[in-house]
């Protein structure tokens, strides 16, 4: 019930403008968000790459509904594309669609989208497709097949709580995209996705072993535990190096989990997030998290 109501509430605008402005809101969510300028996140992948961590970089910002705002966007995240190569870091982003503008205009998102494909060719760098809540899954998927651009510069990402999405990794790892797989972080109906925990745990690491044992280069993003320790035991069972795949984890959580990957030799990607309109991503993050809203809880009790 906890998980639904933060759902519920990182999509309402009158307790944002409420939330935003409490101190303990805003100080928890820099844990969570590495800023709201493009320097502010440049310095948070600078210092993870002087850990040896590997970065993905998202400008926050979704369900744009007008032409200019799309465009604005699209422009920022070229910006973080050129920013990034003139650091000498090799770029990765990753984006939502509907930033792009594909609530209003499908057409519209493709051609935007494109525009980024080509500059991340030109700079050696990817771009990353993020999967958003389920009326989008099908647009998403049919933008990103219709996309001209090499597999290893732009990849997508598969939810595994949908039922879907075994058939959406056989159809995507045929044409060799570069997948990654994660729980998924949005309100779903039973009718489209498995309601309990367990199923998603199940179905989440069937998804896994199909992709690993595809011949794509994929990104296996998790904080669980166990779902770390049974891709470790799939690639051992089939001989598949760690330079085949990467874990990926979010920016401020798990942190000592995320070292100890590193230290065992695997690649760790961190997902940054910056940007002001960080309150859907920060909601979502508490509602994966229960022990994230405790402590907002006793800090909203000392102020």
């Amino acid at each position: 019930m906890l998980r639904a109501l933060l759902l519920c509430l990182s999509e309402r605008k009158t307790p944002q403008r409420f939330l935003t402005n409490l101190p303990a809101v805003r100080k928890l969510h820099e844990r969570f968000v590495a800023g709201e300028s493009i320097a502010e996140a440049l310095a948070a992948v600078g210092h993870l790459r002087g850990d040896g961590f590997e970065f993905t970089l998202d400008h926050l910002g979704e369900s744009v509904h007008d032409p200019a705002t799309a465009a604005a966007a699209t422009q920022a995240y070229l910006q973080i594309l050129d920013r990034l190569k003139d650091a000498c870091l090799r770029p990765n982003i990753s984006i939502k669609l509907t930033s792009l503008g594909l609530a209003f205009d499908e057409a519209l998102a493709r051609r935007n989208l494109a525009a980024l494909a080509d500059r991340a060719c030109q700079h050696q760098g990817f771009v990353r497709i993020d999967m958003e809540g389920s009326p989008y899954t099908e647009s998403t998927l049919r933008v990103f097949r219709a996309l001209d651009a090499p597999r290893d510069r732009v990849g997508v990402v598969i939810q595994a709580y949908l039922h879907r999405s075994e058939k959406d990794v056989q159809n995507l790892t045929a044409v060799g995209a570069w997948v990654r797989l994660t729980k998924g972080a949005y309100q779903e109906p039973a009718s489209i996705a498995f309601p309990k925990k367990a199923q998603v745990d199940a179905n989440y690491v069937k998804l896994m072993t199909m992709l690993l044992a595809s011949s794509g280069y994929h990104a296996i993003a998790t904080h669980d535990p166990r779902m770390i320790a049974a891709t470790q035991e799939y690639a051992r069972e089939k001989g598949i190096g760690p330079d085949r795949f990467e874990f990926q984890m979010l920016y401020g959580v798990r942190r000592r989990l995320q070292r100890e990957l590193l230290k065992q030799g695997y690649r760790v990607r961190i997902y940054v997030p910056y940007g002001r309109q960080w309150y859907p991503y920060f909601m979502r993050r508490l509602a994966e998290r229960p022990a994230n809203v405790l402590f907002l809880l006793r800090n909203l009790a000392r102020g």
